[in-house]
């Protein structure tokens, strides 16, 4: 990922969101999506997959990463809303809002995943 945001930034975009979804497997609950953008050149160790971090590394991480941040947001789609449009949509719409609530404009969004 690192090599797409950089030759987005050679590109002259100057804001570069990140997004990513929690919630999509467990049969209950919200499905959580969040947004963040870094300052350029900005290396968080330990940043790549959430699902192979433990949970105490994890808080490290999301304090470290609010503290740095130019611009973050977290959204959620909750349990009724997955029920009327379904869990796909339900996450599409919990990234967008997320993308949408940044303090601050991105220029371009790189979504993690597949669909």
């Amino acid at each position: 990922m690192l090599e797409i945001e950089n030759s987005l930034y050679e590109k002259g975009y100057e804001y570069i969101a990140g997004v990513d979804e929690a919630g999509r497997g467990p049969l209950a609950g919200p499905v959580c999506a969040a947004a963040v953008i870094l300052p350029r050149g900005l290396v968080i160790e330990g940043i790549n997959d959430s699902k192979k971090l433990s949970e105490k590394k994890r808080d490290m991480l999301f304090d470290e990463i609010i503290s740095k941040a130019v611009a973050y947001s977290i959204q959620f789609a909750e349990p009724w809303l997955i029920d009327e449009i379904n869990i796909k949509q339900a996450t599409s719409l919990a990234m967008h809002n997320a993308v949408k609530e940044l303090s601050t404009a991105p220029s371009y969004v790189i979504i993690d995943g597949k669909d």
